[in-house]
């Protein structure tokens, strides 16, 4: 086995970045793409060019035709639609956030070691060489000790009428949409959970979080201010601040026009800017899946981080809805 046979679990919106992907990696081949409809399914495989179209996700994993798939359905559905392709004896690269409880997360990671099958989050800017630059940065101690990290994502949704991130037992919110990306991020640079949170959510009449603002305190007085909104105009960029200086990234968790850069706050406050190579903001994620099926390594995100991203994010929904610190255990 030399190159892995990509699946596309769903015809959503975000499969136009993935595919260009799996095109661009050359131990790579998209081979089919499944949805509920059929006729959906033809037109999305002649429309991208998917040499076959099924009418049923069972009927793709069932194939034999496929070795990964990319599963980029509503959250509520990650747990049970990759739980069934690792049963399938499919590996998995499942759209952040994996699932949307700890309980879920558990029975997917007893699925993959139980089937043998490779599992991981689809967390793309983990993967880029702008956020492993901003990590070499602080574990290199160039920022000196790391006290505050501030982090927000947010964007305006357009049509709201059926719109599944407005949706609330589908999974939706901006918290459960965008804000997981500041959320990971500063996991990330403080290498682990927080130790207890706080936070603050408008619902309006949705009934779920149209804007979210969190708080992570880590031990030693190290703390992560994260922000995400679904009503604002399009916004993202994350700071780390530390003793020695801070690093600012404009664009930390979209896609880059250009090669991107970062800039460098001295403590006399001269800035730096830091060229980062330029790379598909997609790549890295289709090629450390590769690398874990065809060669056996070690996901880059692993799933302890993952279980780590939805621990800490029903924690911040509780202590909004309770008004309360919320511990993590």
């Amino acid at each position: 086995m030399t190159t892995v046979r990509w699946g596309l679990l769903s015809t959503a919106h975000i499969n136009r970045r993935v595919i260009p992907a799996i095109h661009a990696s050359p131990r790579s081949e998209l081979v089919a793409v499944a949805s509920r409809d059929l006729d959906r399914a033809r037109a999305y495989a002649h429309e991208w060019e998917i040499p076959q179209a099924f009418g049923g996700y069972e009927e793709m994993l069932t194939s034999g035709k496929v070795d990964a798939v990319y599963l980029s359905l509503p959250n509520h559905l990650h747990a049970r639609w990759s739980i069934r392709a690792l049963e399938a004896g499919v590996n998995v690269l499942c759209e952040k956030p994996l699932a949307l409880t700890v309980k879920e997360v558990d029975q997917m990671i007893a699925a993959s070691r139980r089937t043998g099958r490779r599992l991981a989050e689809a967390f793309m800017y983990r993967h880029h060489p702008q956020t492993l630059l901003a990590g070499e940065w602080v574990k290199s101690g160039r920022l000196g000790e790391i006290s505050l990290i501030r982090s927000v994502f947010n964007f305006k949704i357009g049509e709201r009428e059926g719109n599944i991130r407005l949706i609330p037992e589908y999974g939706g919110g901006s918290l459960w949409d965008v804000g997981v990306y500041p959320v990971s991020f500063a996991q990330f640079i403080f290498a682990g959970p927080p130790d207890r949170v706080s936070g603050e959510q408008w619902t309006g009449d949705t009934g779920v979080d149209e804007t979210f603002t969190g708080q992570l305190h880590y031990p030693g007085d190290r703390m992560a201010l994260v922000a995400s909104s679904l009503r604002m105009p399009f916004y993202t960029a994350a700071e780390i601040i530390g003793t020695g200086g801070r690093l600012h990234i404009d664009l930390p968790f979209v896609s880059y026009d250009g090669a991107p850069t970062m800039l460098f706050y001295a403590e006399n406050g001269r800035a730096e800017q830091i060229p980062v190579p330029d790379e598909e903001l997609y790549l890295g994620e289709i090629e450390d899946m590769n690398a874990a099926i065809l060669d056996g390594a070690p996901n880059y995100l692993s799933l302890e981080e993952s279980r780590d991203h939805v621990r800490t994010v029903t924690a911040l929904y509780e202590a909004a809805e309770r008004r309360q610190t919320i511990y993590l255990d």
